[in-house]
Formats: structure tokens, C-alpha cells, sequence
């Protein structure tokens, strides 16, 4: 089994559960915790400052079917291949790589995404074509959102976060994940209203559930589907 150690302090634990896991000691918790990082498929340990190693070992076997199957549930990785289908922003499109020189570029008439280039950097390519619209696409729905509820967008970014969707700052930056470009379209408006919904109300109390609701009539379904399809996001490194 392979242990990540995220501080200084040494922990060993001499067993073989079946998982790699990583271990993180907070003076902040005040109780062991488990939880699963689907990115980097691997258990995460959260310890107090105070526990002892054979208390935190017994919790970890004590736990040990249910991260073994929540780990099977992940989806195996992949890269885009030439002729995949996928969504972007509620359309589908087929991959189909072109080896002449030339831009990638969406051709919306006959549903294709063309990739040029090298075969062997074509889903680096895909990726980079995807995080390109992603911003384009996300400004300007975060920025007409925002319109709505007399607020302002300072600046959008995408990133490749792992621990979250989506979030917002106090300086009214908003960050989406790239991986949402390929969520479906419901989605996808659920996770702007919620961002821009923090604009207004920092926080998640009635009034910015309230205002989410307001600005899309679909949340609900949309943050439904996150929690019981989003690791199918995840498929794609």
C-alpha cells in the first residue's frame, strides 16, 4: 500500500488494505475522517492533532470495505480518442482527427470537432480546444447572469480543480472546472447560478438558495445530477 504523507509527522501502517491513501493531519479536526479523491483515485486520512497511530489504523481497517468500493465505483481513466462522441455545452460533436496543419476548430453544421496535428497529442489537443470555449462560453453566461441580480463579474478562470465544481471570491472572481464544458446543459446553468448567486450572498443560507432557484429553474435537477453522475466527469485526465 502506498502512504502519501502531507506534513512532516511519520505514520506507518503495516497492513495491506488494497488502496493507496494519503494522510493529512489537521490541528483543526477534531475526529478521524475518511474521504475518497476521485482525481487521484486514492483514500484520503484526516487525523487530529492529538490521535494515536493505533486509534487511527483501527479506524482505517474499520473502514476498509467501504473505501474499497467507493473506489471501484470510479470510472477507469481515458484520453479522447479519434471518433468519440462528446458534449460540449449540450451539444454533441465526433472527434475527428485531420492531419493537415490548421487550427482545431468546431464545425456546429455537421456536429465535428476537428483536431489537427499529430494522432499522438490529440487529446492534449482536445483538452486544450475544450478549457479554450470553456472560458469563452462561461464569461459570457457568468457575465449575463450576473446582469440579472445588478452584480458584476470581475474575471473568469478555468481550472483543473478536483475538490470542487465550481467557486467564487470575494473579489468577484469566479473559477469554473474545465470538465463542466461537458456536462449537460442543465448542469451546466445550475453551476453558473450558483456562482453568481455568491456575488450577492457568500455564504449558503435560504437567500442564496432562494436567489439560485430564481436565476434557474432547473437547480435542483442540476445539483441532483452532480452528486450521483459528476465522477463521469472525471473519466478524462
Amino acid at each position: 500500500m502506498k502512504i502519501t504523507l502531507l506534513s512532516g509527522r511519520t505514520f506507518d501502517i503495516n497492513a495491506d488494505l488494497g488502496f493507496d491513501m494519503k494522510i493529512v493531519y489537521s490541528a483543526r479536526s477534531r475526529r478521524l475522517t475518511l474521504r475518497i479523491d476521485r482525481k487521484d483515485r486514492m483514500a484520503v486520512l484526516t487525523v487530529p492533532k492529538y490521535c494515536s497511530r493505533k486509534k487511527a489504523v483501527s479506524f482505517v481497517e474499520s473502514h476498509q470495505d467501504w473505501v474499497l468500493d467507493n473506489l471501484k465505483k470510479i470510472p477507469e481513466f481515458k484520453n479522447f480518442q479519434n471518433h468519440d462522441k462528446i458534449t460540449l455545452f449540450g451539444h454533441e460533436y465526433t472527434i475527428e482527427h485531420s492531419p493537415i496543419r490548421g487550427n482545431t476548430r468546431l464545425d456546429k453544421k455537421n456536429n465535428i470537432l476537428y483536431v489537427s496535428g499529430g494522432i499522438e497529442f490529440l487529446h492534449r489537443r482536445v483538452k486544450d480546444f475544450i478549457k479554450k470555449i470553456a472560458l469563452k462560453e462561461f464569461t459570457v453566461r457568468s457575465q449575463e447572469t450576473a446582469e440579472k441580480i445588478g452584480k458584476k463579474v470581475h474575471n473568469v478562470f478555468i481550472k483543473d480543480t478536483k475538490s470542487r465544481w465550481a467557486s467564487c471570491s470575494t473579489l468577484n472572481n469566479i473559477n469554473y472546472s474545465w470538465r463542466l464544458a461537458l456536462a449537460p446543459e442543465f448542469v451546466i446553468r445550475y453551476i453558473v447560478a450558483h456562482e453568481v448567486s455568491h456575488l450577492k450572498h457568500q455564504d449558503h443560507s435560504a437567500h442564496f438558495w432562494a436567489l439560485v432557484e430564481y436565476l434557474e429553474e432547473d437547480a435542483d435537477k442540476g445539483r441532483e445530477w452532480l452528486t450521483e453522475n459528476g465522477q463521469q466527469l472525471y473519466i478524462y485526465k
